[in-house]
């Protein structure tokens, strides 16, 4: 996640994506429960895991890390209905980050249940032929030398921990991920939450447009890329009801990825917007941070209207700094507390669509992608 938009000038909104996860559970539409789970991500303080019950037991959709504090809160949400944790037989995941996935394969280890995700989705984890990670735009790979089995062995061993590839960006960048104190974090976990991380592929796999049963309701998939190449939402015309996901949330803007299959992730992320806000019927809107909300034309119009300004403040910083790497670009966007690869993703993604709107030009640069504004 990154930037945040403040709805008038005099005082900025109340965060809701940032607030901690509350242990209260709450019925947002018959059959369909929120349950909020603990995180601590830059900006997020939880994930809202929604249980949608039917006459077998229940689907959730993303439900959190793999970890047994994670795993804990769950059940504690699950008994506050009635409903052990063994009921949930299916699990739906949003998009590939591990506050969504992380949680898929452990319940797929316990109860052995459904996975289900977009046809695309796949992580640094299982990645493979058919549904691999890497970033090809116009010649440039991104040869990112991470090695699932070696991260597994990491992962998995209990004796000291190896040093793994640094992972390498098209633009040139580092991601540090995972750092030998994320690794040691993660061997704490017990077994079921280890293995489930690492395998997690999903069984069953959605396109867009298709219609899936889940909870007793007929769901149709809306691919919504951008903040990931994978993402889906799930929409209820029978009720006007959308799981959102992380691709449109009522306080904060979702990061938008530089490193999805896409040549320009963040046209993709505009076309996924005017396509939910076209859905005829919408009523409430059921994020996967923050609190549900009705209002998802107006959601969708703010959220755009940050990403415009942004690359208007692109074009104000290179018309300042003149050619520079995407890593230059990144510290005049951000602050500086938000310095790193989210930010470098984000301001890679934004300027690759300068560029392919013939509003900027790029070179290679001891091995780093530089940019420069047209004027």
């Amino acid at each position: 996640m990154s930037s945040t938009r403040r709805t008038t000038e005099s005082a900025p909104i109340e965060r809701q994506e940032k607030l901690p996860a509350s242990e209260d559970v709450t019925e947002v539409a018959p059959g369909i429960y929120r349950l909020q789970l603990p995180i601590n991500l830059p900006g997020l303080g939880h994930v809202n895991c929604f249980a949608l019950e039917d006459s077998k037991g229940f689907t959730v959709v993303d439900p959190g890390f793999p970890d047994p504090g994670t795993a804990q809160a769950l059940a504690d949400r699950m008994a506050q209905i009635g409903a052990p944790v063994r009921r949930i037989h299916t699990v739906f995941v949003t998009h590939s980050h591990p506050d969504h996935f992380g949680g898929a394969g452990r319940l797929r280890i316990t109860n052995q249940a459904d996975i289900v995700a977009h046809e695309h989705f796949t992580t640094l984890f299982n990645r493979d032929d058919d549904h691999n990670h890497d970033v090809e735009l116009e010649g440039r790979r991104s040869n990112d030398g991470f090695d699932p089995a070696r991260f597994a062995d990491a992962l998995l061993g209990d004796g000291p921990i190896p040093e793994l590839p640094t992972r390498r960006s098209p633009w040139g960048g580092t991601f540090p991920f995972p750092t030998s104190d994320e690794i040691t974090w993660m061997r704490a976990w017990d077994d079921d939450g280890k293995r489930g991380f690492v395998d997690n592929e999903p069984n069953v796999r959605v396109a867009d447009h298709e219609v899936i049963v889940l909870g007793g309701r007929e769901w149709q998939a809306v691919h919504t890329p951008g903040h990931t190449g994978d993402h889906v939402c799930l929409f209820d015309p029978a009720d006007g009801i959308l799981l959102s996901g992380d691709h449109v949330l009522p306080t904060i803007t979702p990061h938008i990825s530089g490193m999805t299959h896409s040549r320009d992730s963040l046209a993709d992320f505009f076309a996924a917007l005017h396509k939910v806000a076209a859905l005829d019927g919408v009523q409430l809107v059921l994020p996967a941070h923050g609190h549900p909300f009705t209002d998802l034309v107006g959601r969708v119009d703010a959220i755009e209207r940050h990403h415009v300004e942004r690359l208007d403040d692109l074009a104000r910083i290179g018309a300042d700094i003149g050619d520079a790497s995407v890593i230059e670009f990144s510290h005049h966007l951000f602050k500086e507390r938000s310095w790193g690869a989210m930010a470098e993703s984000e301001t890679f993604a934004h300027l690759e669509h300068l560029r392919l709107a013939g509003r900027a030009t790029s070179r290679t640069v001891d091995g780093q992608l530089h940019y420069a504004i047209e004027r």
